[in-house]
């Protein structure tokens, strides 16, 4: 498996124990990481999409909020 370097693991951390988690585990991190990374992914592809099918190349915050629905 490749290791992605987009999200840093210690804003995992942060985002779990904002939610509170008073403890998080190295696997929690690692998990949630993988899980946020797919997501956004996922997201993005379908942005560009709407993006490209609207005429442009740029992608803007409304395409990330319709894709995300």
């Amino acid at each position: 498996m490749t290791e992605s370097k987009i999200l840093p693991l210690a804003a995992m951390e942060k985002l779990l124990k904002k939610c509170g988690a008073p403890r998080v585990s190295e696997d929690a991190k690692v998990a949630m990481k993988e899980v946020l990374e797919n997501l956004g992914e996922e997201i993005g592809t379908r942005a560009v999409k709407i993006a490209q099918h609207s005429g442009r190349q740029t992608v803007k915050a409304g395409d990330i909020k319709l894709a995300a629905k």
